[in-house]
């Protein structure tokens, strides 16, 4: 059984710092899934606690050009107002199940003058995920009572609007656009009194489940456990068999030896080198040939040989 000491060869070495970083980066992979779990778990919490919470008036939680803190999302609000229909703004490309819509948002005017960005729905469309403002149901004429969730703004190139169509609702952005003085955010609707003559597809709840990221920690943990335990029962299979050419090949020339190698005698001293034998001669076989002066030749040979002998 040989020794630990080939451990310390170049291939080795090589192989134990491979095997280290990929066990290294496995396991911080796997860090990072049980991270997003422990977030998603967080933010689950959140949602659930501010779900289930009595509303708030609207402008306790929003604010004109106040941006929404994220402890505020999905808070259930309240505000009384009046639609303003005629500013209605469609958000582009939202399918639901494969199936092409819109959402529809509709400013709901306060009593100081601000606005309140309302996500009144869902809406199916034939025409590639967009719509014409004035296509949509009318909500609710006169005063309306409000209840919605909190949402907070999106950021970026989506939210530019253009012809009162979005693809992403940014209140300041809608507020330009539309010259109106609109509260931070904007919210999605839970209910409204009195209901519209076509209401509108309800909006969807975000998804509570923690998804697959305990698994896939695990996952990545194994995969670093595996990586330590194969280069342990590689290490220990190689100190135990050495490693097999080398041993194939040493049975193969250990009985007899190359050409001039040396053997030992009986009495063990060693034995002077053996020279190399010269291949065997071939034979060469006589000619066959069925010329009559070769025939001749050959019967006249075969004559002078009888009479000799």
């Amino acid at each position: 059984m040989r020794s630990w000491s080939f451990l310390l060869s170049r291939r080795w070495l090589v192989l134990a710092v491979v095997v280290v970083l990929l066990a290294w980066l496995a396991y911080s992979l796997g860090q990072w899934q049980f991270g997003r779990l422990a977030d998603k778990k967080a933010s689950n919490a959140q949602v659930t606690a501010n779900e289930n919470a009595d509303a708030s008036p609207a402008t306790d939680v929003l604010a004109v050009g106040a941006e929404v803190d994220d402890a505020d999302e999905w808070r259930v609000v309240s505000a009384t107002g009046t639609y303003e229909p005629e500013d209605t703004v469609i958000v582009r490309y939202r399918t639901r199940d494969g199936e092409a819509g819109v959402d529809v948002v509709v400013p709901l005017l306060l009593d100081d003058g601000t606005a309140l960005l309302v996500d009144r729905g869902w809406l199916a469309t034939d025409n590639a995920g967009t719509a014409d403002p004035g296509d949509v149901p009318a909500p609710p004429a006169g005063e309306v009572d409000v209840t919605g969730y909190v949402r907070v703004d999106a950021e970026g190139d989506s939210t530019a609007v253009d012809d009162q169509s979005t693809r992403a609702v940014d209140s300041a952005a809608v507020g330009q656009a539309l010259g109106l003085d609109v509260l931070g955010g904007w919210v999605e609707l839970r209910s409204e009194s009195p209901e519209p003559a076509t209401a509108l597809e309800p909006v969807e709840l975000p998804d509570l489940g923690n998804g697959p990221h305990f698994f896939y920690g695990l996952q990545w943990w194994f995969f670093a456990l595996l990586a330590v335990v194969g280069f342990v029962w590689l290490a220990i299979d190689e100190r135990r068999t050495g490693r097999r050419a080398a041993r194939a090949a040493a049975d193969a020339t250990g009985a007899t030896g190359p050409a001039g190698s040396t053997s030992p005698t009986e009495d063990g001293s060693p034995a002077r080198p053996h020279p190399p034998q010269p291949a065997a001669r071939r034979e060469r076989k006589p000619r066959q040939t069925n010329h009559p002066y070769a025939r001749m030749m050959a019967q006249q040979d075969a004559d002078r040989d009888q009479s000799r002998s």
